[in-house]
C-alpha cells in the first residue's frame, strides 16, 4: 500500500501535492483513507483498495480536466482568489468572509517582511490559503497601522500630539491634530493607534 500510494501521487502530479486547496486536500484524505484501511485490517482486501485508488484518480483527472476547460467550475469547485488589502487598507468585507484572526493574518504578513500596512499595495488570499503580498516601492511607501507583537494593545481615543495614526480594525490613516481622535471615515470605529512609515528590512 505504501508503493501504491506513492505511485498514486506521482500519477496525480505536483498539482495534487503542493496546492493543497480544498479540493486537493479531499482527494489526498480519500487516498490516505483507502490505503489505511488494508494496513490496519486482514478482512479488507489489497485489491478493493486498489479499485477505489484508481476511482479517485481517474475522477481526480476528469475534475481536473474540466477544471482547465471551465472557469465557472473551478471556482465552484476551488473558489476564486480574494484581495484583503488594497492601498494599505482592510478591505473589510472580504476580510469577514474569509475565517481569518487579525492576530493569524499579522502573522502571515510579518513572515512576508511587513511590519506595517503602509508597504503593502496590496495582499490576496489563494485558494490554496497562501497569503500573496505586493509591496510598495520603498519611496512610495506610506504610513499605515502597524502588525507588529503588542501593536494594537492601547488603542487611543483621544489625541495627545500631532501625527499619522491608523484605525485599530481597517487600518485607514490619516494625519490628526491634538484632541478627540473621531471616528473612521472608512468604518467608523473610533479606536485609532500611532502609525508609521517604516521602510521594509529585506
Amino acid at each position: 500500500m505504501l508503493f501504491t500510494i506513492i505511485i498514486g501521487l506521482r500519477v496525480l502530479g505536483k498539482r495534487g501535492v503542493k496546492q493543497l486547496s480544498v479540493f486537493e486536500l479531499v482527494v489526498i484524505i480519500g487516498l490516505g483513507s483507502a490505503a489505511g484501511d488494508p494496513m490496519f485490517y486482514k478482512d479488507v482486501g489489497i485489491m478493493s483498495s486498489m479499485i477505489v485508488f484508481v476511482v479517485i484518480i481517474l475522477v481526480y483527472s476528469l475534475l481536473t480536466y474540466l477544471i482547465g476547460r471551465f472557469k465557472k467550475f473551478e471556482n465552484l469547485l476551488e473558489g476564486k482568489p480574494i484581495c484583503l488589502i488594497q492601498g494599505g487598507v482592510f478591505l473589510i468585507d472580504n476580510f469577514k468572509k474569509e475565517n481569518l484572526g487579525s492576530d493569524e493574518f499579522f502573522s502571515e504578513l510579518r513572515l512576508k517582511g511587513a511590519s506595517h500596512l503602509g508597504q503593502i499595495e496590496m495582499a490576496i488570499e489563494e485558494t490554496s490559503g497562501d497569503i500573496s503580498v505586493f509591496f510598495y516601492d520603498d519611496e512610495n511607501i506610506r504610513f499605515g497601522l502597524p502588525v507588529m507583537p503588542g501593536s494594537l494593545e492601547y488603542p487611543l481615543k483621544n489625541i495627545s500630539k500631532n501625527a499619522f495614526y491608523s484605525c485599530t480594525f481597517c487600518g485607514y490613516t490619516e494625519e490628526k491634530q491634538i484632541g478627540n481622535a473621531g471616528a473612521c471615515k472608512n468604518c467608523g470605529k473610533g479606536n485609532w493607534v500611532e502609525a508609521t512609515n517604516k521602510k521594509r528590512i529585506t
